[in-house]
């Protein structure tokens, strides 16, 4: 789905008008392919399952979808050319593989909406059989996703590594997933301001159409994790048009309300926030290990201080499940409904 530049914040406040004020994006894709049985243990993480097994990516979408989220996220986020060759793939091997990472997600949404047609969970509007809204997000990781290093939680990529660096690193996986037939393309856990500038000229010297989001990911809550503040990247991010929505992921839930804030006193565009489970990545080790990891209750009841504090979309990220987007889903819905009793009750006066 293209758009005209200069149109992207219209396009989600549309999109979010559209879902009722608010919208649920998915949650950990690594962490439910290893319970559908996948090996991960692989520089190419959770895109390996694009060359072995993409009938379980389409499983994970559709869990997804099925616990209400509005927007899935392709398992394309690990999936770069350069790594893609690394495993003796070929360029154009590559390539088929990131568009792919789409076509199954959208396989996805039409298998949904199929569903809930049969089992008559939709409603009637205008006469038209009507399914809450989908977008497939193309999922952009960062250089320190490739490296499969940590570095993607620390932001640092050491002196070597320049602007122009970053942009060349990036061009052709953003070039082919900006022309996959995406709705938007998600430029996730961004760790420094140095990616952030180099994902905003490409996207103006590509004249890229497709909307982006920017999520950037925090471990004090007031700078990105390579130490630059957060409102700064958010400004940076506000000031290129195609940039619809600016948020946080992959940071832990108790640092969450603090970045709304920094967020929203650089831009007026959505925000949008999905954070992990509160566990802590250790890149040695290469696992998650527990720290103040939250049960799904718990990171539910942050919800609606994030939703006052300005945020209008939701997910999750690692070690998050469906159950998590459900409970998130149920409590935004719970709250919108006595919101609306309120506003009547008070109309009625």
């Amino acid at each position: 789905m293209g758009l005209v530049t200069g149109d992207a914040p219209s396009f989600m406040l549309d999109f979010l008008k559209r879902c009722g004020g608010h919208a649920i994006i998915d949650g950990g894709f690594a962490t439910e392919l290893e319970r559908h049985g996948a090996d991960l243990n692989d520089p190419l993480w959770s895109a390996k399952c694009l060359i072995t097994s993409p009938q379980l990516v389409r499983r994970v979408h559709l869990d997804y979808l099925e616990a209400g989220a509005n927007i899935i996220l392709t398992a394309s986020y690990q999936a770069t050319i350069q790594g893609f060759e690394a495993k003796g793939l070929s360029r154009e091997e590559a390539e088929t593989l990131l568009k792919r990472s789409v076509e199954i997600a959208c396989e996805a949404r039409d298998i949904h909406e199929e569903n809930c047609a049969k089992d008559s969970l939709n409603f009637m509007e205008n006469g038209r059989i009507t399914t809450h809204p989908v977008l497939v997000a193309a999922s952009i990781g960062s250089y320190g996703a490739y490296l499969a290093d940590g570095s993607e939680y620390s932001g640092d990529y050491g002196d070597a590594i320049t602007l122009e660096t970053l942009k060349e690193f990036h061009r052709r996986r953003l070039q082919i997933l900006a022309n996959s037939g995406a709705d938007i393309i998600a430029f996730e856990t961004i760790p420094n301001k140095l990616e952030a500038k180099a994902y905003a000229e490409l996207l103006q010297e590509e004249n890229i159409t497709t909307p982006a989001w920017f999520s950037f990911n925090s471990k004090d809550g007031i700078n990105v994790v390579s130490g630059d503040p957060m409102v700064d990247c958010a400004s940076l991010a506000d000031s290129c048009k195609q940039v619809a929505a600016v948020g946080i992921n992959c940071t832990p839930p108790r640092y969450i309300h603090g970045l709304i804030t920094s967020i929203r006193k650089a831009t007026e565009k959505p925000v949008l926030i999905y954070p992990n489970s509160g566990e802590t990545y250790d890149a040695n080790r290469k696992e998650w290990v527990p720290s103040t990891g939250v049960v799904d209750e718990d990171f539910v009841s942050y919800v609606g201080k994030w939703r006052e504090a300005g945020a209008q979309l939701f997910g999750g990220c690692c070690r998050t499940t469906p159950n998590t987007i459900r409970a998130i889903s149920r409590a935004l819905s719970n709250k919108s409904s006595a919101c609306s009793t309120l506003s009547s009750n008070v109309n009625n006066k």
